[in-house]
C-alpha cells in the first residue's frame, strides 16, 4: 500500500525573523499549526518535522515532541537533503511531500490538491508542485516527490545549492525526472501568506485573530473574506521582497 509523509523543514535560526516558527498565532506556536494543516490534508499518512542538530533547534524539537501529532527527525544544519532522506526512511513512505514551518495558512485543500494529482499520475511523474508555475499565494507551496526520485538526490546532488533547497536537483533536470505543475485558474500568486519578517507575522496573527477563534478549520476561502472585509491587510507585507536563497 503507498503511503504519504508530508516532511516539515524548520530550524530557529535560518530566517529574518529569528525563533518565528514558535511564535504563537492565537496562542499556538506557529509550527503546531502547520503539522495540524498538514495532518488534515487529504492523502496524508504522515507528518514528520525535520530540524537540526544544533542546540538552538532543541527547543523546536522538544515543542513538537510534546504535542505528539508529528515525529521529529534531526539531522545535519545545511544538508537538508539529507534530513528529507532521514525522514522518508523514517516514515517509510512511498512519496515524499515537503513543505516549511513558516507558512502558517497552509491549505489542506490544496496540498491534498497536488498529492491527488502526484498520485493520480504516479506512472509517469516524479515530481509535481504548485510552486514552478504560480497561482497560489506564497505560503501554500507544495512539492511532491517519489521516493525513489530522493533516493537518487541522495546518492547523487553533490552541490551545496541542491543539498539546501532538496528540490531544484529534480525540476533542473527536466530531460532527467518527470515534471507536473498544479495550477488554479484564479491567479493568487501576487497575495503572500507566508511569515518571514514582522510584517508577514503581523499579517498572519491578523488572520488568525479574526478567523481561529470561530473556526480552526479555515482554509483559504475564509482568508480571502476575511481580506475581502479588511483590504489594507494584504498590503501589510505586500511590500516584502521573497528571499531567493
Amino acid at each position: 500500500m503507498s503511503t504519504t509523509a508530508v516532511v516539515i523543514q524548520a530550524r530557529m535560526g535560518s530566517s529574518r525573523l529569528p525563533g518565528k516558527v514558535l511564535m504563537p498565532l492565537a496562542g499556538v506556536p506557529m509550527v503546531l499549526h502547520v503539522i495540524a494543516r498538514a495532518m488534515r490534508a487529504p492523502g496524508v499518512d504522515r507528518v514528520i518535522l525535520a530540524t537540526t542538530t544544533l542546540p538552538g533547534d532543541d527547543a523546536l524539537a522538544r515543542c513538537v515532541a510534546a504535542d505528539g501529532r508529528a515525529a521529529v527527525v534531526r539531522g545535519p544544519v545545511d544538508d537538508v537533503l539529507a534530513r528529507y532522506h532521514q525522514a522518508a526512511q523514517a516514515a517509510e513512505c512511498d512519496s515524499v511531500v515537503r513543505v516549511t514551518a513558516d507558512c502558517p495558512l497552509l491549505s489542506p485543500q490544496v496540498l491534498g490538491l497536488v498529492v491527488a494529482d502526484f498520485q493520480a499520475h504516479r506512472a509517469d511523474c516524479d515530481y509535481a508542485s504548485n510552486t514552478r508555475e504560480r497561482s497560489w499565494p506564497r505560503g501554500l507551496d507544495v512539492e511532491v516527490f517519489s521516493r525513489a526520485a530522493l533516493e537518487t538526490a541522495q546518492r547523487e546532488a553533490d552541490s551545496t545549492y541542491d543539498r539546501e533547497h532538496v528540490t531544484p536537483f529534480f525540476y533542473r533536470q527536466p530531460e532527467r525526472f518527470r515534471l507536473r505543475s498544479v495550477r488554479q485558474e484564479r491567479d493568487l500568486s501576487a497575495l503572500r501568506w507566508t511569515v518571514d519578517t514582522p510584517e508577514d507575522l503581523r499579517f498572519a496573527a491578523l488572520i488568525y485573530d479574526e478567523l481561529y477563534a470561530r473556526d480552526p478549520h479555515f482554509d483559504c476561502a475564509a482568508v480571502l473574506a476575511a481580506l475581502d472585509r479588511h483590504p489594507d491587510w494584504a498590503a501589510i507585507n505586500g511590500h516584502v521582497a521573497q528571499k531567493t536563497t
